[in-house]
Formats: C-alpha cells, structure tokens, sequence
C-alpha cells in the first residue's frame, strides 16, 4: 500500500529518474510515509538519489 501512495507523491512532483534529499523529504511527508521507506522504494525503482545533504550522494 505504501508503495502506491510513494509511487503517486512520485509521479505528482514529476520524478522519475532522479530525486534530490529535499524532494525525498517532501515526497515521505506528502505520502505520509518514512523517509526511509522513500529511499527503498527509489532503490527498488532505480530512482538515483542526488543532492545529498550529507553528501552521500552526488
């Protein structure tokens, strides 16, 4: 179920090949689900990840 509501929060804001810390942050909030499960699910669906706020990703 939740992959669903990420994949919707995903498809409003326009990603689909990558997505920004923010966006991420954004994108958990608006499905109201964990900023990890937004990273698994980016993981799963081959969504890299850039502008890291830790600097992780680049």
């Amino acid at each position: 179920m939740s992959d669903e509501k990420i994949k919707k929060a995903l498809q409003e804001a326009g990603i689909t090949e990558m997505i920004s810390c923010d966006q991420a942050f954004a994108a958990a909030e608006k499905a109201l689900v964990s900023r990890g499960a937004i990273g698994e699910y980016c993981n799963n669906n081959r969504i890299k990840i850039r502008g890291c706020q830790l600097g992780c990703f680049k």
